[in-house]
Parts: C-alpha cells; structure tokens; sequence
C-alpha cells in the first residue's frame, strides 16, 4: 500500500541508519569517479560532433557540461551535508516537495532513467569487447546478438557482486576507480605519442553559420554530455553507508567532478590530435580508432581493454549505489514493500538489487536491437530525467524556506546565482531535447506517468466499485 501522508521530519537531518558505515572519503571518491567515468568519454564524442559539426562548439558542450556540472554539486553539497540519508535526489525530494512529487521521481528512476543508464553501459561494455575480438579475428565481429547478451552478464554479475556486503563492494570501487585513471591517463598519454594533425582543432573552428537550428544541434549535444558527466551524485545514494558523510560526500563530489572535467577536455584533445572532425562524426569507436591511428594495432588493443575496464567498473558502482533508492522508497511505503528488505547477514538491500537487475534486463532487451541502441537509450530517458534534476537543484531554495534552522554544515558555494545558472542551463535543456528527441521523450514520460496509477490504486479501485 502507498502511504499518502507527510514524511516525518524528526529524523531528515539525523545519520542514524540501521545500515553499516564501511565506505571513506576514499571510497566515495572512487565512487564518484566510477559512476562518472564509464561509456560516456569513449562512446559520446561520436554523436556529439555529429551534431554540432565545430570544434568550438564541440568543446563548448563538454565545458558547458563540466561547470554545470560543477555548478549542480555545490547546491547537491548543500542537500547532502544538510540530510546524510540514501537515496540521492529521493531524498531531499522527500523532503521539499508533496509525497506524489517524490513517488513519481523514484518510479521514474527505476523504470526510466537509472536501470536504462546501467543497460547502457553495459552495452558499451559489450560493444568495445567485440572491437577486442575483431582485433584477434581478423576484423571480423560478434553479432549484435552476443552484444546483448554480453551486457546481460555483466549486469548480473555486478548484481551478485553486490550483494555479498558493502566490504567486497568497496574494495571493488577503489580497484576500478584506479583503473579508470589510469586507463584515461593511458588514453591521453597516447593520443599524444605520435605527431597528430594540429590542423584537425581549427578544420572547421566555427560553425557556416549560427542561428536556431545551431542552438537546437547544440542542446541535442548535451544530452549526450550531460550523459558522460553523470552519476557524479552517485555517493548520495549511499550515504547512510559512508562515515563521516557531512564532511566526506561534498569533498569527494566536488574533487572528483573537477578532476574528471580536466580528464575529459584532454581526452577530447587527444582524439582531436589524431583525427579529424568527420573522422570523429563517423566513428563508433573513437577512441579506439583514435589510439590505432597513434601506434596501430596495439593502441587499439589497449583502448579496448581500458574502456571495457572502465565500463565494467561503472556498472558495478551504478548497481551498487541505486539500488539503494528503491530501498529508499519501499522503507517509506512508496514502493513495493518487499524491496524494503535487508539481509540478515551482509546488510544490504538484496531485494532492490535484483529488482533492478531484471528490470535492466527488461530495458536491454527491449532497446538493445535498436539501430542506434546506446543513442535510444539516453533519448529515452534524458527529458524525464531532466524534470526531476530541475526539481532536485529547485530543493535548496524551498528548504531554505521550509527548514531555515536544519544544520546546514555547508551553504552553496555562490547562492543564489549558482541555483539561476543551473536552472537556466537546464531549462534550455529541457526544451531542446523535447524538441530533438519529441518521440523518446514522450515515451519516458508516459512511462513515468504509469506511477499515477501505482500510487492512487486504492483510489482507483474504490472509484471502480462504485461504478
């Protein structure tokens, strides 16, 4: 049954939790570099440069993506210093908006925007895999079949991973988190190991020319940025597992965003260095092709292994930290109570992790025969996810109102003109990718709506009855 009343405040701004605090700075560093670090620097430049077709603007998404980015974890520091509760974004929706409000943010994330973002890595995972495989096989690759399948895999395991305790599970970031640093480090070090093409940063610079359909191609763009700049929050998820989490959640989010902000402009570099923008806008594998193009076959090798590093990686740390949203939500009697459950033994939600892993499954399956499955995917759910990211960010200003004396051990940096900014940006993102992408859209948030029906059953049922 779906509880309709108000969430007691008593305990929003308190760290008791009957989960265990295992997970340090370290971890939660790692955490935010794993879940940020995954397809997106490999997989995205592609569609990106597709768009906008410029240098300038192709660097202007990826740094437009990074300080909004940045600009977003200052107000989330704010949040997550003030409420240390997992869940991520349900969290401080709980807490600002009507119990409705944040149902349908959870519905969302599991049926549209996390499970589809853990397909998707997956995919990519499965995708540069059959890039390694053509390399011993004389170019010759698996079928789009194998691919699928392959992912599957990967999601289960990361999901048997993760339910043997948070110890295995953070030893497992912490491993991948390195790996992913060095593997981008490697891709850098590279790129610029074999004199490139200098001419490839000004041919074309500018665009022919800049008017409407300029701004449309280049909020398109974003969506695919924003994508490669995500699950920077993904330590807020479990933050009722990390210690001292007031001091360490806003230093690892913040760290790790502007780390990884200067490691994707490099990368970027360094693909640019060796090839050329319609070498870049034809490419599926950019970085792959980028690495042969600097020392043949064997920098194509190590890209593959660094990429299928670095999105394994990504999924473990994804199924780690969501799951713990949809245990979230089934505590607060908003979801389907047996989620609600912990194991006995490792004290973690085991049920919302299985959950998730089938409905990933689900979502694979159904998008992963698309033409252009990674691309469908992100379509799909980036309108709806954005609704909910504009709600989250608008949460500092309501709760500033709501609770003015909650212990705030952190204010946001540069309020309110940092909450402005980000709203704008993500406004303009909003609109462009209702506009760019209208069908995907239109299904995410249909989908969404499903939850109205969830959360007003009984409703629904005595309406019925009285007919």
């Amino acid at each position: 049954m779906v509880k309709k009343h108000l969430f007691p405040q008593d305990n929003l701004f308190t760290e008791t939790t009957e989960l265990n605090r295992r997970l340090g700075l370290t971890e939660a560093f790692s955490i935010v570099i794993s879940r940020i670090i995954g397809s997106g620097i490999f997989r995205t430049p592609a569609p990106i440069m597709l768009l906008v077709g410029a240098v300038s603007l192709y660097y202007g998404v990826w740094i437009i993506g990074g300080i909004a980015t940045l600009l977003g974890a200052f107000l989330y520091a704010e949040l997550v210093a003030m409420m240390p509760k997992s869940g991520g974004p349900y969290a401080y929706l709980k807490a600002a908006y009507p119990p409705v409000w944040t149902f349908l943010r959870g519905w969302a994330m599991f049926f549209v925007s996390e499970t589809a973002s853990i397909a998707a890595v997956a995919l990519v995972f499965a995708e540069y895999g059959n890039s390694l495989y053509a390399l011993f096989h004389n170019g010759q690759h698996y079928s789009h079949l194998w691919e699928v399948a392959i992912a599957l895999g990967v999601i289960w395991f990361m999901t048997a991973i993760n339910c043997f305790g948070m110890f295995l599970s953070g030893v497992v970031q912490n491993i991948f988190g390195f790996l992913k640093l060095v593997a981008i480090g490697a891709v850098i070090s590279v790129g610029f190991s074999k004199a490139g093409n200098a001419a490839n940063f000004t041919t074309p610079f500018w665009p022919e020319e800049f008017n409407w359909s300029t701004l449309l191609a280049i909020g398109a763009a974003m969506r695919y940025g924003f994508f490669a700049y995500s699950g920077w929050e993904g330590p807020t998820y479990i933050a009722e597992e990390i210690r001292n989490p007031k001091r360490n959640l806003p230093l690892a989010m913040l760290a790790g965003i502007a780390g990884v902000m200067l490691l994707y402009l490099a990368a970027n570099t360094a693909y640019l260095y060796q090839l050329s923008v319609p070498e870049i806008q034809q490419s599926k594998w950019v970085a792959t092709e980028a690495m042969q193009a600097a020392i043949g076959a064997t920098g194509g090798l190590m890209i593959a292994i660094a990429v299928m590093l670095n999105t394994f990686g990504n999924v473990s740390t994804q199924v780690l930290v969501k799951a713990r949203t949809w245990y979230a939500m089934a505590k607060d009697g908003l979801f389907f109570g047996a989620l609600a459950k912990i194991h006995p033994k490792y004290k973690t939600p085991n049920n919302a992790l299985l959950a998730q892993g089938f409905w990933a499954t689900v979502l694979l399956i159904g998008a992963g025969f698309a033409e252009s499955a990674y691309e469908a995917i992100i379509d799909f759910f980036s309108f709806t996810s954005t609704i909910f990211n504009i709600m989250t960010f608008a949460s500092v200003w309501i709760l500033r109102r709501k609770y003015p004396d909650a212990p705030r051990s952190y204010s946001a940096w540069g309020y309110p003109f940092t909450l402005i900014i980000v709203l704008l940006i993500q406004v303009w993102f909003l609109i462009t990718t209702l506009l760019t992408a209208f069908v995907p859209s239109l299904l995410g948030v249909l989908l969404t709506s499903t939850g109205l029906l969830y959360y007003y059953k009984d409703e629904i049922v005595r309406f019925v009855r009285k007919k």
